[in-house]
């Protein structure tokens, strides 16, 4: 299995940028996005950019990579790693029918 995992840009070349994250600092391969501006959030799988993400986007995948950590660390109550869970559930706007 293979986990994306977000990354901030440092540093960035044309290739390969200096990246930060949870897990440290990392060399990511920019092959797939181009080159990219400090501060810019990553989505990377083994050491290669994939996407470009903002910065809420990777707040909530680093919440649900805590959440499987916590599983595996035994835990059982996930409500902390998913607030965005706890509302009614939204139809988005292409799929709401519309009135005329």
């Amino acid at each position: 299995m293979c986990l994306g995992v977000p990354l901030q840009v440092v540093e960035s070349g044309e290739h390969f940028a200096r990246c930060t994250g949870q897990g440290g600092e990392s060399r990511v391969d920019l092959a797939l996005v181009g080159p990219q501006s400090p501060g810019t959030w990553l989505l990377t799988f083994l050491g290669a950019a994939r996407e470009v993400i903002s910065a809420e986007r990777a707040a909530a995948i680093e919440s649900a990579l805590a959440a499987l950590a916590a599983v595996d660390a035994g835990e059982t109550d996930l409500s902390a790693f998913f607030a965005d869970l706890d509302r009614e559930p939204q139809l988005p706007d292409f799929l709401r029918t519309q009135t005329a």
